[in-house]
């Protein structure tokens, strides 16, 4: 069971939320519990090949809210969010990585590397804690992942 923002409330909610997923032709992106302000919100981002549409959402939403209700992994009350990861979609999990392997990302960091934050580049190699980007000049970076902000897919090169 995967684990992220909101640790094991997330790795309950990923338990149920991937056969109803898979079961619908989709498949689950990432799953955050997060407290914004004085409200939860439970976001469940899903995918599937050749995009996902609001009506995958909608089903989706509507699939997952009797079990979630039923099984109460959640004790405080929450707002569910279901939505696309969208075109530049946030790679926190190993699938990830392994899947966007020769795309286009961003990576933003925590600190400044000789004055700069963000790189763009093609994500090379990725393993357990570290990416290497190929950037445009033809080198290599490497990043360690706790070391950065976000790691992105960056879909709007022009």
């Amino acid at each position: 069971m995967p684990k992220g923002k909101g640790g094991n409330t997330v790795a309950a909610v990923w338990e149920i939320a991937e056969p109803i997923a898979r079961e619908l032709g989709l498949e689950i992106w990432d799953i955050r519990f997060v407290k914004e302000g004085a409200d939860w919100f439970l976001r469940i981002f899903i995918d599937k090949d050749g995009g996902v549409g609001i009506e995958d959402c909608e089903r989706m939403s509507r699939a997952i809210d009797k079990p979630l209700d039923e099984r109460d992994p959640i004790e405080q009350s929450y707002c569910l969010e279901v939505s696309s990861p969208g075109v530049e979609r946030e790679l926190t999990r190993e699938t990830h990585f392994e899947a966007c392997k020769g795309e286009k990302i961003k990576v933003k960091l925590i600190r400044a590397v000789n004055g700069v934050r963000e790189f763009k580049g093609v994500l090379e190699d990725a393993d357990g804690s570290r990416i290497t980007l190929r950037l445009d000049d033809g080198s290599a970076m490497n990043f360690e992942k706790k070391e950065t902000s976000y790691i992105k897919l960056d879909d709007f090169v022009f």
